[in-house]
C-alpha cells in the first residue's frame, strides 16, 4: 500500500490520534520538530550525538494501550489464560475490588481499568511491587494470570491521551516502540545494569555455560544502592556500597578505551540514593579517582543547564546519559507522577534544542528502566523455561547455557512458584515505552522490531563501530539494534505542531491530592483502543511454521527463519493451558522441529503460535482424526516483491476434501479448492487494500473440527502502515 505523508494526514484527519497529533503541542516539541537532520551519508553515521534518558516504572500498556495503531487494547490475538479466557482477565486475591496486596487469593477477575484523574486521585497513583519473587510469579514463565495477586488490583490500572497528552503528544510527533521490552523480570538495579553494560549476569561465566547466581548477577536491588546516602555523600566521604562490585566493563569502559567522548549528566547526591546509576554496581566506577575521566565525567555532578551548554557552545559529548532527580524520575506512588516526568523531559528537549546546528545531528532516546508491576498483556521472548520435572518447554537454534538465574536454595522465589524450578531465565521481561527523538524520526511513526536494554549498546556498536563484550548471543540473535526506528535515506520530513505545556505539574498534583482514593471497579470496563493506523517502520521478519499430522499420533511443528532477525515463537496448547507454553528461539536462516503427543487427546489438537508484530498460526483439529481419510495441510508462502501471499494446499490422506479459505479481517472474498489425494493446489491473493496485512482461515469439508488460522504482515523492506484491523475490538 503506497500512501505519501500528505495523503495519509488528509485520511487520517479525522481519527482520534490524528486529530490529537495535529493540536497544539509544546514548545519543546515543536522546536525539535522544526529542525531538519544535517545529512552527509545519508547512514548512522550522520548522527554525531546519542542522548540517553532512562526514566522510572511505567509499563507500555499502562500508558499506550489506547493509542491507535499501536499493540495495545486493540490486540486481536491475545494469549489464552489458563482459564480459557484471554490474557485481560487477570486472577486477584480480593473480592471486592479495592486493592490489597495482602488478600487472600480467592479467583476474582480484574481487567485492565481507567486511572482517571477526572474521578479519583489518579496521577498519583501508588507504585506496585516489583521485585524478582513477585515478577516471576506473575509472568508464570508464559502462563500470565497472576499479575494482580502478585503485584496488587493496582497493576491492572492505565491512562488515556487525556491524562498523558505529553506522553501522546511526543510518541506522535516521533517515533514510539511497542515491542521494546525490559531485559530482566525484575527491578531497577538489574535492568539498570543490563543497560549500562550490556548484561546484568557475569558474560565470562555465560559464555562457559554456566549459569550465574547471585555471586555474579544481580536478581534484585543491592549493588548500585548507595550506603547511608545522608552521610556517604559524593564525592566526600564519598560512596560506601552494599555488594560487590561486577569486573566486565561498562559501556562508558568501552566508549572510553575507544577513544569516544561520554558523559553522564545527574547529581550524584539526587540520583535516588544511586538506583539511577547502573555504572556504581561495577568496579571501574567505584574505584575512580579524581583526575580520571570515570571520575570526571560519570561520577560528577553535570546539571541540565552544563547539557544546555555543552549544546549550545558545541561541546556535547558523542555519548551522554541523563539522569533524572526522584522528584522528576516518572515513579509511581510520588514523589515523581507522569506529569512530572514530562516536564523533566521537556526541560531535556528544551536543553537539546537550544542549538539547532547539534540538535541535527542528534538522537535522544527516551525508556524506561522497568515495568514496576504495571501489567503488560504482551508475551516477552525469552529462552523456554523449564518444567517443573527438569525438561525444557521449548528449544533454541544457540546454545542457552548462562542464559539462566539459578537460585539454588529458593532466596528469591515465593514458596508457592513451583510451576518451575530454582533455574529461570533472566528476560526478556514486560514491555516500556520507548521513545525515539530526532530529526530522522519524525512523524508519528511506529517501530514494532523486538528490543530491549541491550538495543541501545548495539546501536553505540553500530555508530561507533565497538563492541560491547557483555552483551549475550541469545540477546544479539532475538533483540535489534533499534537502527530500524529511523530513516537515515530520507533526508526531510513535514513538521508537526507543539507539545501541551507541563509546567503546571505542581498543580495538577496539588488537585490531585484533594481527590478520593481511586478504587477498582466492581464490574470490568470495556477495552478500548483507539481506530486508526499509523506510519509503521520496515521490519526485518521473514517467518514460517508448517504443521505436519500423524492422525491421531502426534503434531509436528517446523519453526523456519529466512528474515534478517532472529525471533522467538511461543506455543500455546489450548488443549493443555495447564503447562508452560513452549518458547523457540530461531536464528536468521535456520530452522527447528519438535513434536506434541496427541495420542491422549485421540489426536485432539488446538496449538497457537505467536511471534513479533502479530505473526500468528493456529493448528486446530476438534474431532478425532483418524487414518484413511483426508489429511490436508497448508503452507504459507511469501510474494515480496508485491507484498502478497500465496498458500500451498496438500493432501496426503487417503481421500479427497474441500478446503475454504476465509478472510477474517480485510474484507477479501473466500475461495474454494479440492484437493485429490497425494495432490497440491495453490491459491494466492493481493494485499494491496490491507497494507500487507492477512489474517485468514482454513477449514475442511471433510473434516469438521479441521481449522488452520494465519495472520500477520508481509515485510517487502519497505515501510509500511500498522495493522488496520487493530483497535476496533
Amino acid at each position: 500500500m503506497s500512501i505519501d505523508r500528505r495523503n495519509f494526514l488528509r485520511m487520517s484527519a479525522n481519527t482520534g490520534a490524528a486529530a490529537a497529533a495535529l493540536a497544539a503541542l509544546p514548545l519543546s516539541i515543536r522546536k525539535a520538530l522544526a529542525v531538519e537532520p544535517a545529512v552527509d551519508t545519508h547512514t548512522i553515521k550522520d548522527l554525531k550525538h546519542i542522548v540517553i534518558l532512562m526514566q522510572e516504572n511505567r509499563g507500555f500498556d499502562h500508558y499506550f494501550g489506547t493509542m491507535s495503531g499501536v499493540r495495545g487494547f486493540g490486540d486481536r490475538f491475545p494469549i489464552p489464560l489458563e482459564s480459557g479466557k484471554p490474557v485481560w482477565y487477570q486472577l486477584n486475591g480480593k473480592a471486592d475490588g479495592m486493592p490489597d496486596p495482602t488478600a487472600p487469593f480467592d479467583g476474582t477477575e480484574i481487567a485492565p481499568f481507567h486511572l482517571d484523574p477526572k474521578k479519583f486521585n489518579a496521577m498519583l497513583a501508588p507504585s506496585t511491587p516489583h521485585s524478582f519473587s513477585d515478577s516471576q510469579a506473575a509472568w508464570n514463565q508464559g502462563k500470565f494470570g497472576y499479575w494482580p495477586k502478585y503485584k496488587n488490583d493496582n497493576s491492572m490500572g492505565y491512562y488515556t491521551r487525556e491524562d498523558i497528552p505529553f506522553q501522546f503528544a511526543l510518541a506522535e510527533a516521533f517515533t514510539i516502540c511497542d515491542a521494546y521490552h525490559c531485559s530482566i523480570t525484575t527491578g531497577t538495579d538489574p535492568n539498570r545494569i543490563t543497560f549500562f553494560s550490556g548484561s546484568n549476569f557475569n558474560p565470562v561465566l555465560a559464555a562457559q555455560g554456566i549459569n550465574c547466581t547471585d555471586t555474579d548477577s544481580e536478581p534484585n536491588n543491592v549493588r548500585c544502592w548507595v550506603l547511608d546516602p545522608a552521610v556517604n555523600k559524593w564525592p566526600v566521604p564519598g560512596y560506601k556500597y552494599k555488594d560487590t562490585a561486577f569486573k566486565w566493563p561498562t559501556i562508558p569502559d568501552v566508549l572510553e578505551q575507544a577513544g569516544i567522548s561520554w558523559r553522564i549528566y545527574q547529581d550524584p547526591n539526587d540520583n535516588w540514593t544511586g538506583a539511577m546509576h547502573g555504572c556504581l554496581a561495577f568496579e571501574s566506577f567505584r574505584t575512580a579517582q579524581p583526575g580520571s575521566s570515570i571520575y570526571k565525567n560519570g561520577m560528577s555532578l553535570w546539571t541540565l543547564e552544563d547539557l544546555a551548554n555543552d549544546v549550545k557552545n558545541g561541546t556535547l559529548p558523542q555519548v551522554c546519559w541523563v539522569l533524572p532527580p526522584q522528584v522528576f524520575s516518572e515513579h509511581p506512588g510520588g514523589p515523581s507522577s507522569p506529569l512530572k516526568g514530562s516536564n523533566f523531559t521537556e526541560q531535556v528537549l528544551n536543553a537539546l534544542t537550544t542549538n539547532t546546528d547539534v540538535w541535527s545531528k542528534t538522537a535522544f532516546f527516551l525508556t524506561f528502566d522497568e515495568n514496576d508491576g504495571l501489567f503488560d498483556h504482551v508475551p516477552p521472548p525469552a529462552p523456554p523455561s523449564y518444567n517443573a520435572d527438569g525438561t525444557l518447554a521449548g528449544k533454541a537454534t544457540l546454545k542457552l547455557d548462562g542464559e539462566y538465574f539459578s537460585d539454588p536454595i529458593r532466596k528469591y522465589l515465593k514458596p508457592e512458584d513451583t510451576i518451575s524450578g530454582t533455574v529461570r531465565p533472566f528476560g526478556l521481561s514486560a514491555r516500556v515505552p520507548m521513545y525515539v527523538v530526532s530529526p530522522w524520526s519524525k512523524g508519528g511513526w511506529v517501530a514494532s522490531e523486538v528490543f530491549d536494554h541491550t538495543s541501545l549498546g548495539m546501536f553505540l556498536e553500530k555508530r561507533f563501530d565497538i563492541t560491547v563484550p557483555a552483551i549475550s548471543p541469545w540477546h544479539r540473535a532475538v533483540c535489534g539494534d533499534l537502527t530500524s526506528a529511523f530513516d537515515f535515506v530520507q533526508a526531510k520530513d513535514a513538521a508537526w505542531p507543539t507539545l501541551p505545556d507541563t509546567s503546571n505539574y505542581a498543580v495538577v498534583d496539588a488537585q490531585q491530592r484533594t481527590m478520593l482514593p481511586y478504587f477498582i471497579p466492581k464490574t470490568h470496563e470495556p477495552l478500548f483502543q483507539e481506530k486508526g493506523v499509523r506510519f509503521s517502520r520496515r521490519l526485518p521478519y521473514e517467518l514460517h511454521v508448517n504443521a505436519s499430522v500423524k492422525p491421531g499420533i502426534s503434531v509436528e511443528l517446523t519453526f523456519a527463519n529466512t528474515g534478517t532477525q532472529g525471533a522467538v515463537y511461543h506455543v500455546y496448547d489450548k488443549m493443555h493451558l495447564d503447562r508452560i507454553p513452549r518458547r523457540y528461539t530461531v536464528e536468521t536462516g535456520k530452522t527447528l522441529t519438535d513434536i506434541w503427543d496427541v495420542s491422549a487427546d485421540k489426536g485432539k489438537h488446538d496449538l497457537w503460535v505467536y511471534g513479533p508484530n502479530g505473526f500468528v498460526r493456529v493448528f486446530k483439529d476438534d474431532a478425532e482424526i483418524i487414518a484413511n481419510v483426508a489429511s490436508p495441510e497448508c503452507r504459507v508462502c511469501y510474494d515480496i516483491a508485491n507484498g502478497d501471499v500465496y498458500v500451498k494446499f496438500s493432501n496426503t490422506g487417503a481421500q479427497a476434501c474441500t478446503l475454504t479459505i476465509t478472510d477474517n479481517a480485510y474484507g477479501s472474498a473466500p475461495w474454494v479448492s479440492k484437493i485429490e489425494p497425494g495432490k497440491e493446489v495453490e491459491q494466492s491473493w493481493s494485499l494491496r487494500k490491507s497494507g500487507n496485512w492477512y489474517d485468514f482461515s482454513v477449514t475442511a469439508d471433510t473434516l469438521k473440527g479441521y481449522t488452520r488460522r494465519f495472520a500477520g504482515r508481509v515485510e517487502t523492506g519497505q515501510h509500511g502502515l500498522s495493522d488496520p484491523a487493530m483497535g476496533t475490538a
